[in-house]
């Protein structure tokens, strides 16, 4: 593949995506980019939503995780399906019997509008975090790819065109430009994984059957453990998983905005449940894909899984030198893709991880402005408000702006999986809204409103002071409980402000 051929394809990828952009954009207003006019066919959201809930992360780190952790990811995964069931019928018939823009327009509601706009601010802290993390991962890989083809550029630039690509294509249709882009994006993802599993399982001389038992058999596929100490305890992880489905999917507007643009609960319903028994084979097969790489490349000599010491360290052939050279986990599937698998495939990886990538950021830019404008410009209150369009065009560059800073920030961060970056974060970030949601559902007590921020602040301080401390008190590992740690903190500390009046 010439480095023009790639550029090529890509700018014919984006092409498309301009074009749907511009069919979803007619006549858009405001409703059109907050609610997408509530006309998304349930379907087309629902294969969306995988996409979305994959991203670049899945796409690239859980393949190259499979050597540390084997299949343990499934037991996050299993964990998610409760979660999923939670919210599709617990929270949407909430969010639709309320007929929200923002899913935070309950806790003012329920609580004040102090609780309200904090709720609403942990969101714009976790969703920028998780988005940053993502595009800089996407942005990493860009960069090995025009290195690859002699375009030795600053990784700035790599950043910059993937943050004004995103704003270019949804700054007018918004969530429902997102809706159509998503369902396209995820089909390239799939298409790419499905491919790469294929020619790998075919240079194994493995047939479908053979090929599921010698995974099934091999080191990398051990699904459930039960040590109660290490953090990927079956139970740590299947009850995490629940709680980060509900954290990073029920309360998170980011991914309810693009439910609440079906037509009614019960297609929004449909959506959810069709996309969470889905979700589940998609990611048992990137972490098959994650094997099956692994055991390729023991096999072809490109790739050792032990350092000098004896323990774990990834190593891959340079594709010039033949010499080995150590790498991160999450660089596995790029570097095989891209220089030892054949050309279609490289094509195919490229198209996979820009599509993984933006069909979480491109909505994830949408719902931080949409959160920005509804909660805190409080568009949908306040009538007086002049040049709506122009306000919320200067909000989303500004955001997009802010993004671009992190990754910047995250280059000299970075230590270790991005994935793992992901989950520690969103259990710090999201915990608060967890518990603010829990408390709410499930008691009728009021709160004193102005403190709230304090409890929310307070909580995720408190859960990582106890993260810190007790690996070296005990042999117990939090692991993801860290969530719902945060958020049982969060709501003991509600619990503390409580008035004695009770919700009506």
């Amino acid at each position: 593949m010439s480095g023009l051929t790639i550029l090529l394809i890509i700018l014919g990828y984006f092409g498309v995506l301009f074009g749907i952009s511009l069919l979803t954009s007619r006549k858009a207003d405001e409703n059109t980019y907050f609610k997408g006019n509530n006309s998304s066919p349930w379907y087309l959201v629902a294969f969306g939503m995988i996409g979305a809930s994959l991203s670049g992360v899945t796409f690239i780190s859980v393949p190259g995780w499979v050597a540390t952790s084997n299949f343990s990811y499934m037991q996050v995964v299993l964990g998610y399906l409760a979660g999923y069931a939670v919210i599709g019928l617990v929270l949407m018939p909430l969010y639709y019997r309320l007929n929200l823009t923002s899913i935070y327009g309950y806790l003012e509601e329920r609580f004040g509008t102090m609780t309200y706009k904090t709720g609403a601010g942990f969101f714009l802290l976790s969703r920028t975090i998780g988005a940053s993390f993502r595009l800089f991962l996407v942005a990493i890989v860009f960069q090995f790819i025009l290195e690859k083809f002699g375009y030795h550029v600053p990784f700035v630039v790599p950043v910059f065109i993937s943050i004004a690509l995103i704003f270019i294509y949804t700054f007018r249709g918004g969530i429902k430009t997102v809706v159509w882009t998503d369902t396209l994006q995820t089909l390239f993802m799939l298409v790419s994984a499905g491919l790469s599993v294929w020619w790998i399982k075919d240079q194994l001389g493995f047939d479908f059957g053979e090929m599921a038992s010698n995974v099934g058999e091999s080191e990398y596929a051990k699904t459930f453990f039960w040590d109660w100490g290490p953090g990927n305890n079956f139970f740590k992880q299947f009850f995490s998983g629940a709680f980060i489905a509900i954290v990073m999917t029920g309360l998170d507007q980011d991914m309810m905005q693009k439910n609440l643009t079906c037509r009614n609960l019960g297609e929004a319903q449909k959506n959810m449940f069709t996309f969470s028994i889905v979700l589940v084979f998609v990611n048992l097969a990137f972490l098959t894909l994650g094997a099956l790489l692994y055991m390729y490349g023991t096999r072809e000599g490109l790739v050792s899984l032990t350092g000098p010491d004896g323990n774990f360290a990834l190593s891959i052939a340079d594709v010039n030198t033949g010499e080995m050279a150590a790498r991160r986990t999450d660089e596995l599937f790029p570097i095989l893709s891209l220089d030892y698998f054949p050309p279609y495939i490289g094509i195919l990886f490229i198209l996979g991880l820009i599509a993984a990538a933006y069909s979480s950021a491109d909505s994830a830019l949408t719902s931080l402005t949409t959160s920005f404008c509804v909660d805190f410009l409080n568009f949908e209150k306040d009538q007086k408000i002049k040049n709506r369009t122009k306000t919320r065009y200067l909000v989303q560059l500004s955001i997009s702006v802010i993004i671009f800073l992190l990754i910047l920030t995250f280059r000299g961060l970075n230590d270790k999986a991005i994935i793992d970056n992901i989950f520690t974060a969103a259990g710090y970030t999201y915990g608060p809204l967890l518990g603010l949601y829990a408390f709410g559902l499930f008691t009728k007590i009021k709160i004193h409103d102005n403190l709230a921020l304090i409890v929310c602040i307070a909580a995720p301080v408190l859960t990582f002071l106890i993260n810190l401390g007790l690996p070296s008190l005990t042999s117990f590992n939090l692991g993801f409980l860290i969530l719902p740690l945060n958020g049982l903190l969060t709501f003991l500390g509600l619990l503390a402000i409580s008035k004695k009046e009770i919700s009506q």
